[in-house]
Order: structure tokens, then sequence, then C-alpha cells
């Protein structure tokens, strides 16, 4: 993406040169003497079968400037587990595995939930939540990076220049979002193309200037998994424990952070990795799913900056969506045909038909409960109900991994 666009209200940090990692990855090993490094990944047993995951460890036995490596290992037994164990430590870097479906860990989610902490169900969102704490319980690191466990084509560049933006005191971010395009023979990103980005448009037409949408319309892809913060806001923020999990994320930053010091940064020359299923005739799963969980936690966040939410509101977002969507298809159409790429306007118009049912399905959870599902309390909370936990988490996690 070599271009030299800035968005409206964050810095945009572009990828203009693809020779200096050499030179990026010296400046971490200063910076991250004093500014340390956990990188978590929140992974699922299956994908220690995969290639993807291979590659990644392969990768990260190259990068010399993280702290440590903190892993929430999902839907695993105990031999999986152990498995897992042998399977990450390859890796040079100090490595913790939280054992999500473990004894230690599951008695924990117990506790919270018998002193009135609600921490959703297996997830992303639960597995990041349950890593942000342990290393804030081992207090060695100032920076916390994630991204996700299923990056086909990952290469330690992608961590660097995600890390760069917050690690290095000149820059000083608090918090730094990636972006990247998603092609090969054909556009994806289904999900930000056609639904995030239309949405968040059609609702601009509708409220407004509302500087939250300007925000988020400032995302050149809200939806990605990579992002790295100060450690400090994993205290403060609260997220979602679904789909919403970005957007949630998103939205706290918003609140906690000041603009100057939020950023995103262009991570790669493309970005490959597993692709949902349409599943547009199940709202439990696939990008229906996530557009109903994203859509949800959206309406909530919108309704805490002071939207007014209606039937009829949501008529006429689900109209002014609509056409929205349609436009865009057209614009995505061009845009491939100049690029010479497969482009099959019917599908994305059965994905925008598929988001306007999730659109409905969500407004109409909205209005049963405008509340809805709590997000997951922010750690803060939770050490105030709790004072120990943090001390009862870290000795968990390193009981399991003894």
């Amino acid at each position: 993406m070599n271009d030299f666009h800035q968005a409206e209200s964050i810095s945009t940090l572009h990828r203009l040169r693809k020779d200096n990692l050499d030179k990026l990855e010296d400046d971490l090993r200063m910076y991250s003497k004093h500014r340390p490094v956990a990188l978590v990944l929140p992974c699922l047993y299956s994908e220690l079968q995969r290639e993807a995951l291979k590659n990644i460890v392969e990768e990260l036995k190259k990068v010399d400037y993280i702290n440590e490596i903190v892993i929430t290992l999902g839907r695993a037994n105990r031999e999986e587990f152990r498995h897992a164990r042998e399977y990450f430590s390859v890796l040079p870097q100090r490595v913790r595995i939280i054992w999500d479906d473990g004894e230690r860990i599951t008695s924990l989610f117990k506790l919270l939930e018998d002193n009135g902490l609600y921490v959703g169900g297996p997830g992303k969102g639960r597995a990041a939540w349950i890593a942000y704490g342990y290393v804030l319980a081992q207090d060695s690191s100032e920076i916390i990076a994630l991204h996700d466990c299923d990056i086909v084509n990952y290469s330690r560049e992608l961590l660097t220049r995600l890390c760069y933006p917050v690690v290095n005191p000149n820059l000083d971010y608090e918090f730094c979002k990636g972006y990247y395009a998603r092609v090969t023979d054909r556009m994806y990103g289904r999900v930000t193309r056609l639904f995030i980005t239309p949405l968040i448009r059609a609702l601009k037409k509708i409220v407004g200037y509302l500087p939250f949408l300007v925000y988020l319309d400032s995302f050149r892809y809200p939806l990605s998994g990579e992002f790295a913060m100060k450690a400090d806001l994993a205290r403060v923020n609260r997220i979602p424990s679904d789909w919403g999990l970005e957007i949630g994320m998103l939205a706290e930053v918003f609140r906690n952070v000041s603009l100057k010091r939020i950023c995103q940064v262009d991570l790669c020359d493309n970005y490959e990795h597993k692709h949902q299923e349409l599943s547009s005739d199940n709202p439990e799963a696939g990008l229906l799913k996530m557009c109903i969980d994203i859509s949800k936690v959206f309406f909530r966040m919108l309704a805490a900056e002071g939207v007014v939410f209606s039937d009829g509101f949501f008529n006429t977002l689900i109209s002014t969506y609509l056409r929205t969507a349609q436009d865009t298809i057209k614009v995505y159409s061009d845009d491939a045909s100049i690029n010479s790429l497969f482009f099959d306007r019917h599908e994305e118009g059965l994905a925008v038909e598929t988001f306007v049912k999730g659109i409905r399905i969500a407004s109409k959870h909205f209005l049963d409960d405008p509340l809805g599902a709590p997000l997951i309390p922010n750690w803060s909370r939770v050490t105030s109900a709790i004072p120990n936990f943090l001390d009862l988490l870290r000795e968990a996690v390193e009981e399991d991994n003894a």
C-alpha cells in the first residue's frame, strides 16, 4: 500500500520501504531494554496441525527483542496441552502457555463468576483477556502485542512493524493497529469491505458528524487482529468475548486514549489466513454470526455515545446500508477489473444480503435488550473485587507449565 494518505483522526504509518527490517529490529533491541515486550498468541490446539503456525514459530525463533510469549491454548485436553508445551519449547523466548480448559484456569473462571464477574465463554476475546492478566501479573513487560496464529504468509517483519510505534519512545504511541491488503487472485476481507465500512458510512449519513464514527472510519482495516499497546491499557480496557473483540477494543481505546497517541501501521504486502464461510442460513456460524456479534457491540457502543435507536432508525439504517454497500460493490468490481482480478458480483451481492440479515437480527436483539451480554470486566475491576486474583492466575499458569 505505497501511498501517503493520512486518515482524519489518527496517524497512518506507511510501508514506504521494504528493505529496512534490520534497522527496525536494531532499534527494537535497544528500546525494548527499557520497554520490554510481551507477545500474546490466542491459539486453538487444531492450529498446531497447520503449516501456518509452524512457519510462525520458525519466524519467531529469529526475534530477539521479545521479552516473553504468552499463548492461550483453547480446545485442548491434557495430552494435547503437553504436546503444545513440547511444540512451543523450541522458541528461545520465555514462553508460558495458559491452558484455557485446564482445571486450574477453569476454577479461576468459576471464582470470577462467583464474584459476579462475567468473562464470557471460550473465544478470542477471553483468550486475549486472560493472557493480558498474566502479563500484568508478571509485571515484567510494558508493551503487549497480539496477532493471530493462522497467518499463512507470516514474516517477522509483521511483528516488528506492529511493535515499533509503541516501543520506540520517540514515537511513543499508546495503541497501534495493523492494516494490510488481502488479495490473491481476488479480493478478500468481505466483512470489512462490504459490511463494516458501508455500515459506518451509512451511519454517518444518518446521524451526521460523530467523532466516534469519524475515528472508526479512519482505520483502513478495523477488523484486523493485530495490535500493540501499552500494558496499562490492558488494565483499564473492557472487551467483548465474541467476534466483536476488534470493534470493542477500538471503542475502549477511543474512550481511554488521546487520538494523538493512536496510530495504524502498514504491516506487509499482503495477508493471507483462513477464510470463514458465509453461512447465510445459520446465525450461529460463519460470517453471519460475525456480522451479528459485531453489530450488537457496535450499536451498544454508539448508544453509549448518545445515539438513540428505534425501529424506525434501524429501518432507515438497513436501507441506507444496503444502498451504500451496493455502490461499494460497483467500486470494487471496477478495482478488480483494472487489476485483472477475479470478481464475482453475484457472490458479493449474496454477502451484502447476508449482512443485511445480520443487521436485522442484531437490531432486534439490541431493542429487546439494549445492554446485552456485559463486556469482560477490566483488570482494575477484577483486582478490586478479588485483590489476590493476579497472584492466583500467575501461580496457576506456572504450575501448569512446571
